[in-house]
């Protein structure tokens, strides 16, 4: 068995449920599609990203044990994605659910010099370009507060196989101010 963390994130209402509801609501499907969840991070209270893009998010983070393969866990993910009304039409835009798989136990996708050429893309880039194959850890995981402060719920000690750091460690390299901004609700 694997495990995987999967961070949680929703700002917008989806059939009359709010983004708490919808959450809990997609880790039940996750849990009735084969992944089996081990720990549920606390929900929290995080600013939009980027700022001004729409309401503030609720995020929170799941650590999964599974023994489907890397694709299939992202392809089960974007399925529960649009159970829930995810349209994929704006980068980084408003949500009703998203889902993304941050990690899976030490290992790189698609290999460390793919890794590398998306956690090096310079911001403008990152903004315009999506990876068209499964990139782990998440390239932009230790720049994301509303990533790392769950996540700390759930697997606090897992340790970067690139940056050779904890999700404590990588929260302690974040501006003070983005962490006190992740609110526990």
């Amino acid at each position: 068995m694997s495990k995987v963390v999967v961070a949680l994130g929703a700002n917008l209402t989806l059939r009359g449920n709010t983004p708490k509801v919808t959450l809990a609501q997609a880790l039940e499907v996750m849990e009735a599609n084969g992944l089996v969840i081990r720990a549920k991070s606390r929900l929290f209270s995080t600013p939009c990203f980027p700022a001004g893009a729409g309401p503030d998010y609720v995020n929170a983070a799941a650590l999964i044990e599974t023994e489907l393969e890397p694709r299939g866990v992202l392809d089960l993910l974007h399925e529960v994605e649009a159970e829930f009304g995810r349209a994929r039409v704006q980068r980084w835009g408003m949500r009703t659910l998203d889902l993304d798989l941050v990690c899976w136990d030490d290992r790189v996708l698609p290999d460390l010099d793919g890794y590398r050429r998306w956690l090096d893309l310079p911001m403008e880039q990152q903004v315009q370009s999506a990876p068209e194959q499964l990139i782990v850890p998440h390239p932009r995981l230790q720049d994301r507060a509303f990533v790392l402060v769950p996540m700390a719920d759930v697997a606090p000690d897992w340790r970067h196989p690139v940056l050779d750091l904890t999700v404590r460690e990588m929260i302690g390299q974040l501006p003070a101010d983005e962490v006190a901004a992740v609110t526990p609700l």
